[in-house]
């Protein structure tokens, strides 16, 4: 490397979505020179990996970015997609940050003397560049590689398959039934959109929980904040850092936000399962889906957290002596009869199938011994072992906001923090200033 041509930036920033963009507006308030790489264009997961029906799930009070809060005329209401990437789209050009996009960065690893090297790809340019810088932010997030398992190959070609971020809306898709596999966030609110525009809807329900959208007078969110839920650390939290592993609560902000009861639409006709567990093709061109037992038992572990969250919002109520309407119990108005374990893809007339069971990440170009067994990083607060290592924008970084729009501000402002203490400590570096993005 001849490092008398290679540029060379006090921070790399890697991942121009909210995170990024977020690290770089910190760092521009304390006055560090830095670069932001994004492979696509910057805040793109907004308008590509969201169905068209998308909305926030927390109410826009949450949406703090920056020097960029909510600037709309309904904090209480849920931004639609659009809504959404304009008020991003308003955070970039307020940040106006020292942004390079089309740049796919394949390797990050420290330098013998300090730093770290970056070889990355920009888009329309052969080969690969090079730059040093003193310390790296992985603000890329954690949601990189579609989840679709290998039983998928296992379903005939006549069948439509795409990854729920793929989604667009019902018209898509082609004619007959939908099979959707997972009932997380995603799942549970694709699940619902095809359920509204008249669709059979076959779903394979998993372990997420669910909670309120409303109870006692109040978003449940707001319930929840007023109780300290979102300032929780995650090493005060009772499942310390497994509740990074956490499913996501499915609930709804649509049409004015409401809650999410999948008993509700099997009383409407939507037919409920277990977990998919195997394709099984047949020998007269048939496949025969089998699902996991014990549907009852997950729709009752969903109202159960269900119930707790609001038992404890009436704890608190009645600790703090507020005024509020009646508590009340959700009772299940469906339970399954006898459960069907497999269901033939001819006879249910399944047509297309959104696989709905989340991403893998994918920290590959990444070479630095920052991972557990698990290929997941392991840091305080974003904060690693590596000097000048650092991670923004993953769930649960340091609470349940930071990977959200109500926490990455406080995440990256204490990341600006650690970065001004160590450069104050860093020996003048020998390369060449920054130079511009």
């Amino acid at each position: 490397m001849n490092t008398a041509s290679t540029p060379h930036h006090a921070v790399a920033i890697v991942g121009g979505g909210q995170a990024g963009l977020s690290m770089s507006a910190c760092l521009q308030q304390a006055g560090i020179g830095h670069i932001v790489f994004e492979k696509h264009r910057a805040m793109h997961v907004w308008q590509t990996r969201r169905w068209d029906s998308f909305c926030l799930v927390t109410p826009n009070w949450q949406c703090a970015l920056p020097g960029h809060p909510y600037d709309g005329d309904d904090p209480h209401g849920f931004m639609t997609k659009p809504e959404i990437v304009a008020w991003l789209e308003r955070f970039r050009r307020k940040v106006n940050p020292p942004l390079r996009e089309g740049v796919t960065v394949r390797l990050v690893k420290p330098r013998p003397q300090g730093g770290y090297l970056l070889r990355y790809e920009v888009a329309g340019e052969p080969g690969l560049q090079e730059c040093t810088a003193d310390q790296v932010v992985v603000a890329s997030g954690g949601y990189h590689l579609p989840i679709v398992p290998r039983m998928a190959e296992r379903l005939p070609a006549s069948v439509r398959q795409l990854h729920s971020e793929q989604y667009h809306n019902a018209a898509e898709l082609p004619p007959g039934a939908v099979l959707v596999v997972g009932s997380g966030q995603s799942g549970a609110q694709i699940a619902e959109d095809l359920h509204l525009a008249g669709r059979q809807v076959v779903l394979a329900v998993g372990d997420a929980p669910r909670c309120a959208r409303f109870y006692r007078g109040r978003d449940v969110v707001d319930w929840l904040a007023d109780m300290g839920y979102y300032d929780m650390p995650v090493g005060q939290h009772p499942l310390r850092e497994g509740v990074r592993d956490n499913t996501n609560h499915y609930v709804t902000g649509r049409d004015g936000g409401r809650d999410i009861d999948l008993r509700r639409f099997a009383l409407q006709g939507m037919q409920l399962h277990g977990a998919l567990q195997a394709v099984e093709p047949q020998d007269d061109g048939d496949v025969l889906l089998r699902f996991k037992p014990g549907l009852a038992e997950v729709l009752d572990r969903a109202d159960a957290t269900y119930n707790g969250i609001n038992a404890s919002i009436d704890q608190y109520i009645e600790r703090m002596g507020l005024q509020a309407p009646p508590s009340s119990r959700y009772q299940p108005v469906w339970q399954p009869g006898e459960e069907p374990l497999t269901l033939s893809l001819q006879q249910a007339g399944i047509g297309s199938v959104v696989w709905c069971i989340g991403f893998a990440p994918d920290f590959g170009w990444l070479d630095a011994p920052v991972f557990n067994g698990r290929g997941q990083p392991q840091h305080e607060r974003g904060v690693t072992a590596l000097p000048g290592l650092y991670f923004l924008g993953l769930p649960w970084l340091h609470t349940w906001g930071s990977g959200r729009f109500s926490g990455v501000a406080r995440d990256a402002q204490h990341l600006a923090e650690v970065i001004a203490g160590e450069r104050s400590t860093q020996a003048p570096a020998t390369l060449p200033a920054a130079v511009p993005g």
